[in-house]
């Protein structure tokens, strides 16, 4: 992954512009690797026969990382830009996808066997998070040097650059990672059962499961919707928004380091929930996030453009977690033991066909509506003056964004006839979005643009596919920039005003966003006390202590710095508390005892009556039991 953040993403799509090629040429550079995977068929069976997948894949994965060295040379031996230094580079792109492919047979049955089939989505996500880490420590050292350079050098020496970086990634990172891939164990393959089927046969075989067929095709539209706009990106950063290279490669970075905060979440809830419902979610917010970038542009950069940006690589880091863990893992998930070499070779030949074909799609569509668009304004007349608003303008890559949006809504609809044994429905995912805080996650409070998201009601937008997901990952962040501000606070033992502060100062500090939607406030509120709760409640604090700090610092912060009613405040407070504490070890009754009592000594402050605050109370063990009735909490 550190060499793929180097010779991928932006940094590629930057190195081929610089040699000269259009959009048709960059999609078929993006379409590439996908158009070649069909050529793994042709290995399924001599993998079935030899059965010795790392002699297989190891060979073909060594050539396939060394030809990224003639590639980077390219600069050196012809002349650049032109149109033959492009020739080179999608014909060297061409032999590399070749071999990867026809590697990827043995390699995909080889992890199929490695990996214990109960804890996949933790160990592909673990797998992924260290990648990630990697990828971003590479990849943005990759454009801060080509940035560097391309400021220290005469113009003619430009591409140098982009040698110097491939031959880096190529030699170092590619050379190493040959090395672990020899140090990885091979299990031994499980022997065929019954009679050896021929070739057609066991290449047929999953196209007559009923069950996978439709995954297969569910694969071959969505990774074709995906790949119709997202090679893309780089381009429209460096060429409309006119971000430096490493701007963009700053961005990669930004979704990577969400990609790998939220893949602690994804891989465990794929395993206790299925995969299904984990794709269902995150690729609804994947969607959003595609279409969230026509509005980065109104027709030309404006105020918000790069806030805007910033958000839609979190989401997009937060979404491509999820969507990646579960699309690896159902079609594992769903292969039969003993024949996974065909099933994973098939559905990664419609899946790699759908991401073929929606580069170069769009890459024509790209070309041809470069000279299109499409504007609709609302225009406001009166005798002393005229204000006219772009509603809607489409341009270029504007349209691809638009299309991929349409096509992955109809696309998921697919999921629906797929049966996966002990799936859950995507409301479950949802629900442990807000209701599950874990602990190292870092705050969105400090990133720009954040408030953007919470110009919506919270229930309203649980109702929005691809909103419903950011709302959720909203309460998810809340809930823990509470949980780590208190258990810091709690650590340095400066008492119970200090504990109140931090929260106070956590929940205030992540809504500083202009949020003006009271019922929004009060479910981020909630989450905010929960999570507070969690971090005091494992720090060994009593009761007592717990509600007194989270009731002070939650009342502050909603209705002093937020302007919610005391009621509706200390309600959400309580139920906060009441939900957090039902994870520790701390009694409920004392709980609600020592709320209660927090409450009374708050209310006279907030010109609450002593019966209006001991019914809040109530009325929050009532809904948090409603809420929990298989739990200890359902016996309040």
């Amino acid at each position: 992954m550190g060499l793929a953040s180097i010779t991928g993403s932006g940094l590629l799509t930057a190195y081929a512009l610089a040699l000269g090629a259009n959009n048709s040429q960059i999609g078929l550079l993006a379409a590439l690797p996908f158009l070649f995977m069909p050529l793994q068929l042709g290995t399924v069976v001599f993998v079935e026969n030899f059965r010795r997948r790392k002699l297989i894949a190891t060979p073909l994965w060594m050539l396939a990382q060394s030809i990224w060295i003639p590639i980077a040379l390219i600069p050196v031996f012809i002349d650049a830009p032109g149109g033959g230094a492009v020739t080179v580079l999608l014909m060297l792109m061409a032999l590399r996808s070749g071999a990867v492919a026809m590697q990827n047979a043995a390699w995909n049955s080889w992890l199929r066997d490695l990996v214990p089939a109960e804890t996949m989505g933790s160990i592909f996500a673990n797998r992924l998070k260290y990648a990630n880490i990697a990828a971003m420590a590479f990849g943005v050292g990759a454009a801060l040097f080509v940035d560097y350079w391309r400021g220290a050098v005469e113009a003619d020496q430009l591409l140098i650059g982009y040698t110097i970086a491939l031959l880096f990634g190529a030699v170092v990172l590619g050379g190493t990672s040959q090395v672990f891939r020899v140090l990885m164990p091979e299990p031994k393959m499980m022997d065929h059962i019954g009679e050896r089927q021929s070739m057609i046969s066991t290449l047929v075989e999953p196209l007559k499961d009923p069950n996978y067929r439709p995954l297969m095709i569910f694969m071959l539209l969505w990774h074709f919707a995906l790949h119709l706009a997202t090679p893309f990106f780089a381009v429209y950063m460096l060429q409309r928004l006119e971000f430096p290279v490493s701007a963009v490669l700053a961005m990669s970075v930004l979704s990577q380091l969400f990609n790998v905060l939220f893949l602690r979440f994804w891989g465990p809830l794929v395993d206790r929930v299925g995969n299904k419902a984990v794709l269902r979610v995150s690729a609804s917010l994947y969607l959003i996030v595609i279409l969230g970038w026509t509005f980065t542009t109104l027709p030309d950069r404006h105020i918000l453009t790069i806030p805007l940006v910033i958000l839609l690589h979190v989401f997009a880091g937060a979404a491509a977690a999820g969507a990646n863990v579960s699309t690896g893992a159902i079609g594992m998930k769903l292969s039969p033991e003993g024949k996974s070499t065909s099933y994973l070779a098939a559905i990664s030949v419609f899946a790699n066909l759908g991401a073929g074909l929606g580069p170069l799609v769009g890459g024509l569509a790209a070309d041809y509506f470069s000279v299109r668009s499409l504007s609709v304004n609302f225009e406001w007349l009166d005798p002393s003056r005229s204000v006219s608003l772009a509603a809607i303008s489409l341009t270029g890559f504007d349209f691809l964004f638009v299309l991929a949006f349409v096509l992955g809504i109809i696309t998921l609809n697919i999921l629906t006839v797929v049966h996966e044994e002990g799936e859950e429905g995507h409301e479950v995912v949802l629900d442990a979005l807000y209701a599950h805080a874990q602990r190292a996650t870092v705050p969105m409070s400090s990133v720009p643009g954040f408030g953007l998201i919470t110009q919506y009601p919270f229930g309203y937008m649980r109702r929005i596919p691809g909103l419903d997901i950011a709302a959720g990952i909203t309460a998810y962040q809340m809930a823990e920039t509470s949980n780590l501000a208190a258990a810091a606070a709690s650590r340095t033992g400066r008492g119970l005003r200090h504990l109140s502060s931090e929260i106070r100062k956590a929940s205030t500090g992540a809504l500083k966003s202009g949020v003006h939607v009271e019922s929004q406030l009060i479910e981020f509120g909630r989450h905010a006390a929960r999570g507070a709760a969690v971090a005091l409640g494992q720090a060994g604090h009593d009761a007592a202590e717990i509600s007194r700090a989270i009731l002070d610092g939650a009342l502050k912060s909603m209705v002093t710095d937020q302007g919610v009613t005391p009621e509706e405040a200390l309600l959400a407070a309580s139920i906060g508390v009441i939900e957090g504490s039902a994870e520790t070890t701390n009694s409920l009754d004392q709980v609600i005892e020592a709320t209660t009592a927090a409450a009374i000594e708050h209310a006279q402050e907030y010109e609450i009556d002593r019966e209006t605050a001991v019914e809040v109370v109530n009325d929050a063990a009532r809904r948090v039991a409603d809420a929990y009735p298989d739990e200890s909490v359902g016996s309040l």
